[in-house]
């Protein structure tokens, strides 16, 4: 039945980072309760030669982006070493719709998305479109797996911009806001907050206290690693696919 208010009655916790707050306003409106308990938190890495790389980055056919932690990193290096968006003539490959929008922000145009937003997705759309032995460069997080630099079918080179640090001091909150709310929903955006959740909350409430959704197929399986059942996951891996899909279910009772 069709609601102007669908999440009312519903409390939706976010693991994230602080950059999932933005959805909190878009929960309110809908009605729902939302409470931020980011288990993860990024910052930026600063290397010894990361103005090589800068100049490296220049003459990159492709820059590649997978999260818009590594896009902000990045912005910040570009203002670091007085370079402009002009300065760079490769193109731009992204995955996720957050990604891309952080890029066009900055002023690039992204010339390649894969149909899923997903590394493994990426390596099999991205070699027909790439061009012949393009020289790439995958601008990265520390905790960033090695499927591109594995199923790529040439050289990638890679520069780690930013490191994600595990958040140990959410626990009370998440419990409480288990404990005190009947119908919740765990968001889960990143193995890593994964592992956090696993090691400090579960031992408290377990995994069927909540509705468990998953950002990703990764993310998935990494729950599913723990023994959690996962409840929803979207098939477009986006923050909002994810709320929509916990606007079509009942009451978790």
């Amino acid at each position: 039945m069709h609601s102007n208010l669908p999440l009312k009655g519903k409390t939706i916790l976010l693991t994230g980072t602080a950059k999932t707050a933005t959805i909190v306003e878009d929960i309110a409106v809908l009605g729902g309760y939302a409470v931020i308990a980011p288990l993860i938190e990024t910052c930026e890495r600063i290397n010894s030669n990361d103005a090589d790389y800068i100049r490296l980055a220049r003459q990159m056919d492709w820059l590649i982006f997978t999260s818009q932690n590594a896009v902000d990193a990045f912005a910040s290096k570009m203002q670091q070493h007085q370079v402009s968006v002009q300065d760079f003539q490769g193109n731009i490959a992204s995955i996720g719709t957050k990604t891309t929008t952080a890029l066009e922000q900055l002023g690039f145009q992204v010339s390649f998305m894969p149909s899923i937003f997903s590394a493994d997705i990426f390596v099999k759309e991205f070699p027909s479109i790439a061009g012949h032995q393009p020289r790439c460069l995958f601008i990265r997080g520390e905790k960033a797996k090695s499927t591109l630099k594995d199923g790529l079918p040439f050289e990638l080179k890679e520069w780690t911009v930013y490191e994600t640090v595990e958040r140990h001091d959410q626990t009370s909150i998440i419990v409480h806001c288990i404990q005190q709310h009947q119908d919740v929903t765990v968001i889960f955006a990143s193995p890593s907050a994964v592992d956090v959740y696993a090691v400090d909350v579960v031992p408290h409430v377990g995994w069927q206290a909540t509705r468990i959704a998953a950002i990703g197929h990764i993310t998935e399986a990494a729950l599913q690693q723990y023994g959690a059942t996962v409840d929803i996951m979207p098939s477009v891996y986006t923050m909002q696919a994810v709320i929509e899909e916990i606007m079509k279910v009942g009451d978790n009772s």
